[in-house]
């Protein structure tokens, strides 16, 4: 329980800062990760199935 309690107190300090801290810094400036165009996913052969195919034990009793 004294954990948990101080685990909770230090994030909210850390929060607490940071929302303090946010008009000086200022927010950051969005930085794009991956293009802009979008992905061709209709190509069946980007898929690559290894092993055997996954098939549901309905019957508990045989294995």
């Amino acid at each position: 329980m004294v954990l948990l309690s101080t685990v909770t107190l230090c994030c909210a300090v850390v929060a607490g800062a940071l929302a303090v801290l946010e008009p000086v810094f200022g927010q950051a400036p969005d930085q794009q990760v991956a293009e802009s165009r979008p992905i061709d996913s209709a190509s069946p052969a980007s898929v690559r199935v290894v092993g055997a195919p996954f098939v549901p034990n309905v019957n508990p009793r045989q294995r």
